[in-house]
């Protein structure tokens, strides 16, 4: 069997529209924020990073990065478990495990990887895994990984994941979702979903990336939102590149729970550690979420600004109330015709296209942080109004119809 031609793959995304392009940032306009970039010699607003707190940019991690970096390298060296765990990365867990109110915390290199090494260490062949039919690629990767049965609920239907628990005729040993979802920016019934849980002594993951440092009234995430406790969520997922503005990802949970983690994370065993200029940069960003509320208070009043205005505008919203908002455009035409319309006016929001989304159900996702200024939500809002209102009349166009 010969091996496939790949150009032929290559030609039918892009026929498509489906294939992708990376683009370059030559540099950041501002010292200090990464909410203007330079992209081919242009300068242009940022609105599809996940940089919720604007401390990507901040001078205090960076600072702390070089530091770190002076006194112990650039790299770890090997993994967790052979040399590489330093004095950085012992201090980093710490903090968060404070932060998050457990017992024990655990870094992992990405969010990918830990919740591979979390679902697959905790799942069994022969078990089930359930998990919202909108969960995260990692937490399905993790499902398939672990060898166990593998289901999925309507999207935040906590009624019908209860449903499953019930009928279910092998044991589910894990019960898994996004905190916020990242496509969607909902956040999931974690109440509910708690309580059936723990009806059927399942473990309930929740993957709060784009939670932490974001929601809650100090800012622990969807949790904290919704008054839930360590026993109604015994395993955390968190990222630090997203509102700690850093890279990297850890677990929290009971200390029994990070050692078996320790033991049997084949994507914690088996990677070199993250370096610890990077854990020093991290711990710095977490000090600032904590010390500076105001960014956060910040993301959140900007979001509402964002979908007054957009209501305003007749731009078409979702129910999310966090600083991820998408715009439903319908085709992935559509949504790369409004990417290059909203560059050309000078804003960077990334078209989502399948498979990240269901075909049909393309969009733009705009992200707010606190790095932005309200002149900029109101220019974009202004954009996006015309946008789509040209969008709607070219469809209409298409149909026959007046616009």
């Amino acid at each position: 069997m010969q091996r496939r031609p790949l150009e032929p793959l290559l030609a039918q995304l892009e026929r498509d529209q489906l294939r992708r392009q990376r683009r370059t940032i030559e540099g950041y306009a501002t010292a200090g924020s990464h909410a203007e970039p330079v992209i081919a010699g242009r300068r242009l607003v940022d609105f599809s990073s996940n940089d919720y707190l604007g401390l990507a940019g901040h001078p205090g991690p960076a600072a702390a990065m070089a530091d770190c970096a002076a006194r112990c390298g650039a790299g770890s060296g090997a993994s967790h478990l052979i040399s590489g765990h330093g004095a950085e990365h012992q201090a980093l867990e710490e903090a968060l495990a404070l932060f998050t109110g457990r017992e024990r915390a655990l870094l992992f290199s990405t969010g990918y990887m830990a919740n591979l090494g979390v679902v697959s260490a905790l799942a069994q062949r022969g078990e089930t895994v359930l998990l919202d039919r909108l969960s995260h690629a990692s937490l399905i990767d993790g499902a398939l990984l672990s060898g166990s049965r593998f289901k999925r609920y309507a999207h935040a239907d906590a009624a019908r994941a209860r449903a499953l628990l019930c009928a279910a005729l092998h044991p589910t040993s894990v019960l898994a979702t996004d905190g916020v979802f990242s496509m969607d920016g909902d956040i999931a019934p974690l109440v509910e979903l708690a309580h059936a849980a723990r009806a059927h002594d399942a473990w309930l993951v929740v993957d709060d990336a784009h939670g932490i440092g974001v929601l809650g009234p100090t800012g622990r995430g969807a949790v904290e939102l919704a008054g839930l406790s360590t026993q109604d969520v015994p395993v955390l997922v968190g990222t630090l590149g997203k509102a700690f503005g850093s890279f990297g990802a850890f677990v929290a949970g009971s200390a029994e729970l990070i050692e078996l983690l320790v033991q049997k994370a084949r994507p914690y065993m088996y990677t070199t550690a993250l370096p610890q200029p990077v854990a020093a940069a991290t711990r710095a960003a977490l000090a600032l979420a904590e010390r500076e509320s105001w960014r956060r208070e910040r993301v959140l009043a900007l979001t509402e600004r964002f979908r007054a205005a957009a209501r305003a505008a007749a731009v078409p919203l979702t129910a999310s109330v966090t600083p991820i908002q998408p715009i439903a455009l319908g085709s992935a035409h559509a949504v790369m015709q409004a990417q290059q319309a909203l560059s050309e006016a000078g804003f960077w929001v990334v078209a989502i296209r399948a498979p990240t989304v269901p075909a049909g159900q393309e969009r733009l996702r705009v992200t707010l942080s606190a790095a932005h200024t309200e002149s900029q939500v109101d220019a974009l809002v202004e954009a996006l109004g015309r946008i789509c209102r040209e969008t709607a009349a070219d469809g209409a166009q298409e149909r026959g119809l007046d616009p």
